[in-house]
């Protein structure tokens, strides 16, 4: 009696030691809030926020259940980028994501301490947002590409394309900080293909349809479109305008997929993928300043032929070559 007695009480003990253990085990995962700065539109940014979702989740995270993605977005007024990371920084959000310069520049000075992941920017060292690329020590890391020598490849490539074209048109966005050092690398390219730049500054939408007639009454032989958030988001209406003017165009990769004649660059949507891969080290332990900032090592040239054949122009074998991908 006493030995069942004292097996008894053993099994109660054994019980009770580990009753915490499985309420410990019940308690559920800690949310973490990513505050998600967004230069552009949510609609015009649908497959980059995908991209980025769908590498957090393949890291085990769940939306809702361990993690809480907070949306903030311009929509392409660069002006309210400020307001709205002071806005995230305010909800204490664990990480914030942005990309492209304006949205970075804003998210850095909202904050010194909370860890910022560029998706995308353009130069990170000459836009000032790092001093060193192997070693940021900052709270700022994530992936950065050389805009002012892509926007030269870009012209180059244009003219490669359509050797005959003397002068081209530059859309920017005067609201981005990174005009400067990305016009002087076309000029120099420029002057070297001998062919004249002209500037045509939009900062929204609204603006698109009166910068392309005045490129047509300026007689421009071609238009690059220059790398910034809010252009990707609005590649459709871009390249609807250019074809409405006749214009041959130059964009990003994804400006080609939308009708764009030639597109040349990184692939955007696997930078946002490996976006969410800084994330989980820093969710981790990590620090941002000790993370080193990637680059992408390869750009993809994509010409869009039904374009071309819309166009009437021929391309030389020689672009043809060099394509690694092509729209027909």
């Amino acid at each position: 009696m006493i030995q069942v007695r004292r097996r008894q009480l053993l099994i109660m003990a054994g019980a009770l030691l580990a009753a915490p253990l499985a309420t410990d085990a019940q308690q559920p995962a800690r949310l973490y809030r990513i505050g998600f700065l967004g230069p552009a539109s949510a609609s015009g940014s649908v497959s980059e926020v995908d991209a980025f979702r769908a590498g957090l989740h393949d890291l085990g995270y769940v939306e809702g259940k361990n993690i809480v993605i907070e949306y903030r977005w311009a929509d392409g007024k660069y002006d309210r980028l400020p307001e709205l990371a002071a806005e995230l920084v305010r909800l204490k959000v664990d990480i914030l994501l942005t990309y492209g310069t304006p949205g970075t520049v804003a998210a850095k000075r909202a904050t010194t301490t909370i860890p910022i992941v560029m998706a995308t920017v353009g130069d990170a060292v000459t836009a000032g947002l790092v001093t060193n690329l192997a070693r940021p020590e900052g709270n700022v890391t994530g992936l950065t590409f050389l805009i002012p020598e892509l926007s030269a490849k870009r012209l180059e490539l244009l003219k490669n394309a359509m050797p005959r074209i003397t002068q081209v048109a530059v859309l920017l966005n005067p609201d981005n900080p990174f005009n400067f050092p990305m016009l002087q690398a076309m000029g120099i390219a420029a002057r070297s293909l001998k062919v004249g730049l002209q500037k045509f500054e939009v900062r929204g939408p609204d603006e698109f349809a009166g910068a392309f007639a005045a490129m047509a009454k300026g007689r421009i032989d071609a238009v690059v479109i220059y790398q910034d958030a809010m252009f990707v988001a609005n590649d459709a209406r871009l390249v609807n305008l250019a074809a409405k003017q006749g214009l041959p165009s130059i964009g990003g990769k994804e400006f080609a997929k939308a009708g764009g004649l030639i597109g040349y660059g990184a692939d955007f949507q696997a930078q946002f993928r490996r976006a969410s891969i800084y994330v989980d080290k820093i969710l981790k332990g990590a620090k941002p300043g000790d993370l080193p900032i990637e680059q992408p090592t390869k750009f993809d040239l994509v010409i869009n032929m039904k374009t071309a054949k819309a166009l009437g122009i021929k391309l030389p074998q020689s672009v043809l070559t060099r394509v690694d991908e092509v729209i027909q």
